[in-house]
């Protein structure tokens, strides 16, 4: 049995989104117990030329949003991009979850022939649903949902693995 559109997406962004909630949560706890000042891991990027730990976040639900919203035809809610808070970045997933909650199957499957096109810093990008999902819209999420825990991760919270798959 071939797998859906929908199944390739939307099950895949709403768990690893949750995921993310749980390791900023850890992330959160751990400035606490360590008495760091939230501000520094939020700020913390890996490299001089990369985000922060807040735009990672903020990226990865936007792609999530973007992604599903494009399959299904319709528009995603645009969110603020000013969240400087563990507990703001875990609002924006909840409403990200919010959204994809919103989605059918029928509205994103039969979407792999789909024209998907936007702009990214005003350059107009085309795609086929299929190859938009698995060429562009995974890899950036996950881009960007793996660097989140990454910063973490070299900071010192305890995360690992199960915390970044979940259970299976």
């Amino acid at each position: 049995m071939a797998i859906s559109m929908y199944q390739a997406a939307v099950p895949v962004f709403v768990k690893t989104l949750g995921n993310l909630s749980g390791i900023l949560s850890k992330g959160a706890s751990f400035a606490a117990a360590k008495n760091v000042d939230p501000s520094v891991l939020l700020a913390y990027r890996l490299a001089p030329d990369m985000l922060d730990l807040c735009r990672q976040v903020r990226l990865a639900t936007d792609h999530a949003r973007n992604a599903s919203a494009r399959l299904a035809g319709v528009e995603a809610p645009a969110l603020e991009n000013n969240e400087t808070t563990f507990d703001a970045l875990t609002v924006r997933i909840d409403r990200s979850l919010a959204f994809l909650d919103t989605l059918t199957p029928a509205q994103i499957d039969g979407s792999e022939a789909r024209d998907v096109v936007f702009k990214v810093g005003g350059n107009t990008r085309s795609f086929k649903g299929q190859a938009y999902l698995l060429h562009h819209a995974m890899p950036n999420f996950f881009f960007h949902v793996t660097t989140a825990y990454d910063i973490l991760r070299h900071c010192g919270v305890d995360i690992g693995k199960r915390d970044f798959i979940g259970q299976v």
